[in-house]
């Protein structure tokens, strides 16, 4: 009788075990394969609509084309979510959240490829914002549909459509930790044993298909990190503070430009004033365009003049291109009118993403603080260091998540070297933010509850 009942709990265990967690982790690392490949093709697309007009520019000579590519690509997105998706899908991260919320896990199968086309538009006519918001919820697409074909629970159909969002943000960024950080710091879902181990294997699987097919080399290049000395923890923690202030400002703009947007009804409207404002930005200022994934590899590069280039400014700024100062005005322009065009890219009908951009005006902002000290004070700091520590900076504050900051960026950068400077930048702008917040306190379901993430 004994042996019995041993041999019929035995089969329960083993049945539920295999069944319930062998196949969750199983049908996690399918999710985390199929969004690396979906994440190399969104930028691949991105690549192939750019490239021959950024090749067809002329630099030093005002480029009017860049006036109507914004415009251009925000039309075409909106038309597709018109008319073929048949609802709107721009701010990705903010749907997903509502869906997570209200327990809505089911994705049709055209939630798949709708956002890596219409983002592959958006950014690749010039949209000022990132990629990775859109591949999240291709990600939570495919996560859905994995788990609507392996019959799951609710439960874990919740489990792998947050799988499916890491695996997409990992992917992008080739950034595996930071992916499943995107999951628990920024969506703060909750998980068990096997959940943790489900979503790890998603984010490891994306990041590493992504990197193979990319041609196993990562997206920003710096092979100059220097190794900073304790004598320069003063000038981490300044740039820290600096970065910090930056980050407030930058959400504050994200959250009232936002705001603005909504409260135009029409969407044609929107998208016109979006296209054309983001146009005009980018005529003035060419670095804008798209994610600015060459900005940034021009500061590591420690080239910063070549942010001039292709501006209907440039002209001026190479008749006073020996004086370091009139770059830093360059980039302290940037810095101020980058969340308005970022801002009125996700608002007004594109499909773009809210974090990519954070990198770009990070690096710019590290770039000023650095050279600044360097210029004014006497002192001699490795700029292009603090070009990474001030993308991890300004990303930690923007949205109130430092693990992930910190752990995004010296994965998507490859340098471990500066992780303890970026921890400590992390951390300190973090602090920054919270006291400059209009609301000090974050709680986990703070982003679930709201349109904007800049809270």
């Amino acid at each position: 009788m004994c042996m019995t009942l041993l041999r019929f709990h035995l089969h329960n265990w083993k049945t539920n075990f295999f069944y319930n967690n062998i196949s969750l982790i199983i049908a996690a690392f399918v999710t985390g394969i199929v969004s690396g490949c979906c994440a190399w093709l969104l930028k691949h697309l991105i690549y192939w609509i750019s490239q021959p007009i950024t090749t067809a520019v002329k630099p030093d000579t005002p480029n009017y084309i860049f006036i109507l590519l914004p415009l251009t690509g925000t039309i075409l997105a909106v038309l597709y979510q018109k008319y073929i998706v048949g609802q709107d899908i721009y701010n990705g991260l903010q749907r997903l959240s509502n869906r997570l919320s209200s327990h809505n896990y089911k994705y049709s199968p055209g939630l798949i490829l709708a956002p890596i086309i219409t983002c592959s538009t958006t950014i690749g006519l010039g949209g000022s914002a990132g990629s990775e918001g859109p591949i999240a919820s291709s990600g939570a697409a495919i996560g859905s549909n994995i788990a609507q074909l392996f019959r799951f629970t609710p439960e874990r159909m919740r489990i792998l459509v947050a799988c499916g969002a890491g695996a997409g943000i990992s992917a992008i960024f080739k950034a595996p930790i930071g992916g499943a950080l995107f999951i628990l710091e920024i969506f703060a879902i909750s998980f068990d044993a096997i959940g943790f181990i489900a979503l790890f294997s998603a984010t490891t699987a994306a990041a590493l298909t992504a990197f193979i097919l990319s041609g196993c080399t990562p997206d920003i290049s710096f092979n100059t990190a220097s190794t900073l000395h304790l004598g320069d923890i003063w000038i981490t923690v300044a740039a820290g503070l600096f970065l910090g202030l930056y980050s407030t400002y930058y959400a504050f703009v994200m959250r009232r430009i936002g705001k603005l947007y909504g409260y135009i009804k029409n969407r044609w409207i929107k998208c016109i004033c979006s296209g054309i404002s983001v146009g005009i930005l980018i005529f003035l200022f060419p670095s804008l365009y798209g994610e600015g994934y060459e900005s940034i590899e021009r500061l590591l590069a420690d080239l910063p003049q070549k942010m001039t280039q292709y501006s209907w400014l440039s002209p001026l700024f190479s008749t006073y291109n020996s004086s370091i100062g009139t770059i830093l005005i360059f980039a302290l322009a940037i810095l101020i009118i980058k969340p308005f065009a970022t801002a009125s890219t996700i608002n007004g009908g594109g499909v773009a993403g809210d974090y990519t951009p954070l990198l770009m005006v990070g690096s710019i902002a590290g770039f000023l603080f650095a050279t600044a000290i360097n210029a004014f004070t006497g002192f001699q700091i490795p700029v292009t260091d603090f070009v990474f520590l001030g993308m991890t900076g300004v990303m930690a504050g923007a949205i109130k998540a430092p693990l992930m900051a910190m752990f995004l960026t010296v994965e998507t950068i490859c340098v471990p070297s500066l992780f303890l400077p970026a921890a400590t930048v992390a951390t300190v702008s973090y602090l920054t933010r919270l006291i400059f917040s209009h609301n000090s306190t974050k709680t986990p379901t703070r982003l679930r509850d709201t349109k904007n993430i800049y809270k």
